[in-house]
């Protein structure tokens, strides 16, 4: 038993060195700005620059966006399929898997050449046209995750008779949906919300071909012209998918323990 104990031990340990280490590295560099002592002015100069500002807002608002809209396709039809379709279920995984097989510069490039300034709908000629196109790209790509994970929500509780129940009191679908369905998978709806956040946040292809001002791009522009800043940007990164993560956490123990209340 204390055999198993010390190599489970051993085997998380060296997994904490194998992600943390790289981590420290990256942040331990950050703070090397001020020759001969450490400080945190590469943070200081990246959150005091106004194109980190906008940039990061551009793609927060995006990223909000993303996800509900995404959200609003994938929710009513992962209950539908749960709950009237399920010979369906097959085929829609398969669609919604097509967005790990197609590379994100293909999806850009059918973007631009169907919605181009010479297509009949030329969304590419103005920047609102642009983001829309580009909040379209990243529901693409989030589908997978957000599907899942809404999907196993559904499959955690029981739709069929939740569903029964509420119609007996007369409920519509729109109702059943927003008031019973979603309320009790709340958790694996921010689950995939979070991770398509992490997606949009970081995605860097789509944003830079449409030319759109967001954080992938400056990120690379960043990147390519200065050495410590980058290094804060990184963690600043990590920082944020982690904080995604803890609010998940947060949130999900938040819904059990009031549906335990009631």
């Amino acid at each position: 038993m204390n055999g198993r104990l010390i190599a489970s031990w051993s085997v998380v340990a060296l997994c904490g060195i194998y992600f943390l280490a790289p981590l420290i590295a990256t942040f331990e560099f950050s703070l090397r700005l001020l020759r001969g002592h450490y400080s945190f002015e590469a943070y200081r100069l990246v959150f005091a620059s106004g194109d980190f500002q906008s940039a990061f807002l551009f793609s927060a608002i995006i990223g909000v966006v993303t996800i509900i809209v995404g959200a609003l396709i994938v929710t009513p039809t992962a209950y539908w399929v749960q709950l009237r379709l399920p010979a369906l279920r097959g085929i829609v995984e398969y669609i919604t898997l097509l967005p790990l097989v197609v590379p994100a510069i293909v999806l850009v490039f059918g973007y631009i050449k169907l919605y181009g300034s010479n297509s009949i709908l030329p969304l590419t000629a103005t920047p609102f046209g642009s983001d829309i196109l580009l909040m379209l790209g990243y529901v693409a790509l989030g589908l997978p995750y957000l599907y899942r994970a809404i999907d196993a929500g559904m499959r955690s509780i029981d739709v069929k008779t939740l569903s029964e129940a509420a119609q007996i009191q007369g409920a519509g679908f729109p109702t059943i949906l927003f008031r019973i369905i979603i309320p009790n998978i709340r958790s694996s709806i921010l689950s995939g919300a979070f991770l398509t956040f992490a997606i949009v946040i970081g995605e860097f292809t789509l944003a830079s071909l449409l030319d759109r001002p967001a954080f992938g791009p400056y990120l690379q522009l960043v990147g390519a012209s200065r050495a410590y800043e980058p290094a804060a940007l990184a963690v600043v990164a990590f920082l944020i998918t982690w904080g995604c993560m803890g609010i998940i956490q947060w949130l999900g123990n938040s819904g059990s323990n009031f549906s335990a209340k009631r």
